[in-house]
């Protein structure tokens, strides 16, 4: 529900910007920019073209940049940095939490990362070093620096004193980490344990002992699944050791599973979820000209496939009406299991201890629907063209290509993934090449034998 309203806030945004691009005065654009929030403003900016983003980014004030700058997708973020004065980025950065600016600072180019970084005091660089170190993609290229450490034999009188005389917590605060005298992490104290039990009781007996960290080389996608089935609204992130490092929190999570979901979506049909949607024209042809060759190689596959029963179909010219029926149900069957299977791998719900088991069941599922559907077929194929021996040569294509569609849909995403090969980019080709190779094949070859 707060999705759709949140989308709808969103929209109206972008309606109310569109027309005051066309007809509203800079002030006006101004005003309403400064009373959104950074997410709608990027949102705004990413559904715009260059010459009206242009426009919306000269209203923005430096402080508030930073903020948009880490929310756009790397294309966007990489064409306003373009246009963006140097002075202004470096006061945008001034006011980003420790997670937030190693975020900003993985996308600077040279000099600009330079310049931005001499900016800083020589703390807040020695700190935010150590975080480029690691993958962005990884706990320690995730976490932020800005934590709250206790310890446990002091009391909670103590610790409530301690965070009245700080004024200020870091955001995103759900809980206290709990470390020894060597910063090794000990467990947690909740904020809702320290208001609920009795102030004199040591943090000992009020902490959660059982979190003791995220390893600092948890892969973002490993992160994202251990928050989510942990309910997790923050954790630290910690050495081989135990010593804390710093801490991730609930948006962070949230930006890698949009991250996820939009890759999903976007590799599928080959493009990349980085990239600017009002691209130049040529700009955006060139990236899908590849996918579009690569799908080309494929069709012209299985059109050397039917080619090899020219003489069929010359003969019987039903069989050109029934092909894309064969083809059509088994890439829809093959599909439903990669998609499932890539989304196990992603979960990682399968893996190869259960592989064995999986390919088994959708093999049996492909059994199942194809004689169901295979009956069906034949049925209307046979009354339609008053042929029993083509309603039956169908139904015994589609089984065939069913089944395989079943298990091609399982395997072609369980051996990218053995290979280091993204099944989501690559795994939708592969089984369109099969289903059409395979059900063609099946068909006009059951068709040859037995019909001429």
């Amino acid at each position: 529900m707060s999705s759709s309203i949140e989308n709808a806030e969103q929209k109206n945004i972008l309606t109310q910007v569109k027309g005051l691009l066309e007809s509203g005065t800079q002030v006006e654009i101004r005003n309403l920019i400064h009373s959104s929030y950074p997410t709608d403003t990027a949102h705004v900016l990413e559904s715009l073209d260059e010459s009206q983003r242009k426009m919306i980014w000269n209203v923005i004030p430096p402080n508030v940049m930073g903020e948009i700058l880490i929310r756009v997708n790397t294309e966007v973020g990489q064409s306003l940095l373009k246009i963006t004065d140097r002075k202004d980025l470096i006061k945008a950065t001034e006011n980003l939490g420790s997670d937030d600016m190693a975020d900003l600072l993985h996308v600077l180019p040279e000099p600009l990362l330079s310049e931005v970084m001499e900016a800083m005091g020589i703390h807040e660089r020695n700190r935010l070093e150590s975080t480029l170190e690691y993958d962005e993609h990884t706990a320690g290229g995730l976490m932020s620096l800005d934590v709250l450490t206790i310890r446990s034999d002091v009391t909670l009188d103590v610790v409530v004193r301690y965070l009245r005389k700080r004024m200020v917590m870091p955001s995103s605060t759900d809980n206290l980490i709990v470390v020894d005298r060597a910063d090794r992490v000990q467990g947690v104290l909740s904020l809702s344990n320290l208001l609920i039990h009795d102030p004199e009781s040591k943090v000992s007996d009020a902490m959660d002992a059982k979190v003791k960290g995220i390893p600092y080389q948890m892969s973002a996608a490993d992160v994202a699944i251990m928050f989510e089935q942990r309910q997790m609204l923050s954790a630290p992130v910690v050495r081989e050791n135990g010593r804390l490092m710093g801490r991730i929190t609930i948006d962070d999570v949230v930006g890698i599973i949009r991250e996820k979901a939009d890759y999903s979506i976007m590799s599928m049909a080959g493009l990349d979820e980085e990239q600017d949607m009002f691209a130049p024209v040529m700009t955006s042809a060139k990236r899908r000209a590849v996918w579009l060759g690569i799908n080309l190689v494929t069709a012209f596959l299985a059109s050397w496939v039917i080619g090899l029963f020219a003489a069929t179909l010359e003969q019987i010219v039903a069989l050109a009406v029934m092909m894309p029926i064969v083809a059509s149900m088994g890439g829809i069957a093959g599909s439903q299991t990669l998609t499932l299977v890539v989304r196990g791998l992603a979960l990682r719900q399968v893996s190869a201890a259960n592989a064995s088991q999986l390919l088994i069941k959708e093999f049996s599922v492909g059994i199942v629907n194809g004689i169901t559907w295979a009956t069906v077929v034949a049925v209307i194929a046979s009354i339609a063209f008053q042929s029993t021996d083509l309603g039956i040569t169908l139904g015994v294509a589609l089984v065939i290509n069913l089944v395989c569609a079943s298990i091609a849909g399982a395997g072609i995403p369980l051996i990218l993934d053995k290979l280091g090969i993204d099944p989501a980019l690559a795994g939708g080709v592969l089984l369109t090449t099969v289903t059409d190779c395979i059900g063609f094949l099946a068909f006009l070859g059951l068709a040859t034998v037995f019909l001429l």
